[in-house]
């Protein structure tokens, strides 16, 4: 199995494994992406046996992601949000890669109209819901869905980054009620 590429590692991936980039063809084999392909995998990409249709879809790879820090208090632990819903071109969703440094917390927020889903790549994530908040942990390759109206805060209490893949359906137009913290 290939081995991380310094630049997802400093994209704040720190993935157990990392698996080299597949196409899946319609016989079901998977064959390693070549950087000239990379361009092939934006917009419509032909498929090339009996099915003879177009397939829709798009890539994003580590390396193209662009990393901002949130704000926060001098004396508070970062967090930082790679946005995906404009570069991978989602049209009924949002989506984001955070990474928590330890320490982390985001504001305790509530979506009035959008459920939030959160998978967790790497690290502990602890979640407080609802009112009064309660504290759950979701471990590396689990995952916590949100529905609408639910008051929610992400923590990291642990000792190694957080990082994980959120996304919202149907997107916000406005913004998050802000709640006071739960920690």
């Amino acid at each position: 199995m290939p081995s991380c590429t310094t630049s997802a590692a400093a994209a704040g991936f720190a993935f157990a494994q990392c698996i080299a980039p597949q196409v899946r063809h319609a016989t079901g084999a998977g064959v390693p992406i070549e950087a000239p392909q990379r361009e092939q995998q934006r917009g419509i990409a032909p498929v090339s046996n009996d099915y003879a249709a177009a397939v829709a879809f798009r890539v994003v790879h580590p390396d193209e992601l662009e990393w901002t820090t949130r704000p926060h208090e001098p004396d508070e632990a970062p967090r930082h949000v790679a946005e995906l819903s404009e570069l991978a071109g989602f049209a009924h969703t949002r989506a984001n890669v955070w990474r928590y440094e330890p320490g982390a917390k985001g504001r305790r927020h509530r979506h009035l109209l959008q459920e939030e889903t959160f998978v967790v790549l790497a690290g502990t994530l602890s979640m407080y819901l609802g009112d009064p908040p309660e504290r759950q942990e979701v471990t590396t390759g689990g995952l916590i869905h949100v529905e609408p109206g639910t008051p929610l805060q992400t923590v990291n209490h642990g000792d190694e980054d957080l990082v994980l893949y959120a996304y919202g359906t149907p997107p916000e137009r406005e913004h998050a009620e802000i709640l006071d913290s739960a920690v």
